[in-house]
C-alpha cells in the first residue's frame, strides 16, 4: 500500500506542542489590549479632559502613556510632572512622590522644577499626623520646604511654605512636649528634662517654649536641682511675663504662692533669683 502520509507520534508531538503555544498566545491576547498608537496631543489632551472631570487615576495613566509613546517628545517631559499632579490631586501621595522626584533627577534644570519641589513638599506636608503618632512625615516635610526656600528663596512657592515651616516647627515641638509630659507624670525626671530643654534650645519659635520652661521648673523641683528650677522660671518670666505657666513657675522656684508672686515685677524676680 502507497503511504498516504500517516501521521506519527512525533508528529502528534509536534503538533500538540503548536496548539499549547497557540493557546497561550490567545489567552494572552485576551488579557492584554492591543497596542494603539496615538498621535502625542490626542494622549495628553484626553489626559487634561480627565484631569478636569476629576478622573484622576485615569489621566494619571494617560500621562504615563504620553512618555512611553513619545519619549522623546517635549510633551513627555511635561507628562512626568503632570501625572505626578494627578496622583496627588487622588492623594496617592506615594505615587506622586515617586513620580516628582523622578522628574527631579532627570531634569533638574526644568523651568517647572521648583513647582516639583514644592508639589513633594506639599504630599509631605498634606500627610503630617497629630502628635501622637510617628512624625516622619512632619520631618519630611519640614526637610522639602526648607529645600524649596533655599534653592527658590524668590518665588511664589516659598513665600507659601515658609508659614508651612513654621506650622511644622510647631507641630515637632508639640511632639516633643507630648514625649516630655508622659516622661514626667511617670517620674522619668531627666529623660523629661531633656525632652524639654530640646524644645526650649531647638524650636524656640514657637507656641510650647513657654510650657516647656514652665515643665523644666517642674521637673527641676522635684529632683532637687533648686538653681536650674529658678533660671527656667527667671527665663519664662523675662520673655513671657503674661504666659499662664508664669505663676506657677515662680510659685514653684521660690515655694511662694500665687498670692505673694503677684505683688511682684518681674524684674523684681529675676533680679532676687539670679543675685
Amino acid at each position: 500500500m502507497k503511504d498516504y502520509g500517516r501521521i506519527t507520534s512525533s508528529a502528534r508531538k509536534c503538533l500538540c506542542v503548536i496548539a499549547l503555544a497557540t493557546l497561550l498566545s490567545a489567552c494572552t491576547d485576551d488579557h492584554q489590549p492591543d497596542y494603539v498608537e496615538r498621535n502625542v496631543d490626542e494622549i495628553y489632551n484626553t489626559a487634561v479632559d480627565r484631569l478636569e472631570q476629576e478622573e484622576f487615576i485615569d489621566a494619571a495613566k494617560l500621562f504615563d502613556e504620553v512618555e512611553r509613546q513619545h519619549p522623546y517628545s517635549v510633551w513627555a517631559t511635561k507628562a512626568q510632572l503632570m501625572a505626578g499632579f494627578a496622583h496627588y490631586q487622588n492623594n496617592s501621595y506615594q505615587e506622586a512622590i515617586i513620580a516628582l522626584d523622578r522628574f527631579i533627577h532627570l531634569h533638574p534644570a526644568n523651568p517647572d522644577i521648583a513647582y516639583a519641589y514644592y508639589l513633594m513638599a506639599l504630599c509631605h506636608y498634606e500627610q503630617i499626623s497629630d502628635v501622637g503618632r510617628d512624625q516622619e512625615a512632619t520631618m519630611l516635610a519640614l526637610e522639602m520646604m526648607q529645600e524649596v526656600v533655599r534653592r527658590f528663596p524668590k518665588s511664589s512657592y516659598a513665600r507659601d511654605v515658609r508659614l508651612k515651616i513654621d506650622l511644622a516647627r510647631d507641630h515637632l515641638a508639640g511632639k516633643e512636649m507630648n514625649i516630655g509630659r508622659y516622661y514626667l507624670e511617670r517620674e522619668h525626671y531627666l529623660a523629661a528634662i531633656n525632652r524639654f530643654r530640646r524644645v526650649v534650645e531647638e524650636f524656640q519659635t514657637t507656641t510650647h517654649v513657654p510650657e516647656a520652661l514652665h515643665r523644666l521648673v517642674e521637673a527641676y523641683t522635684r529632683i532637687g536641682i533648686i538653681d536650674e528650677a529658678r533660671i527656667s522660671a527667671a527665663v519664662l518670666g523675662h520673655n513671657y511675663p503674661g504666659s499662664e505657666w508664669y505663676m506657677d513657675s515662680y510659685a514653684l522656684a521660690a515655694g511662694e504662692e500665687n498670692t505673694d508672686v503677684k505683688d511682684k515685677g518681674v524684674v523684681e524676680l529675676v533680679w532676687g533669683w539670679i543675685f
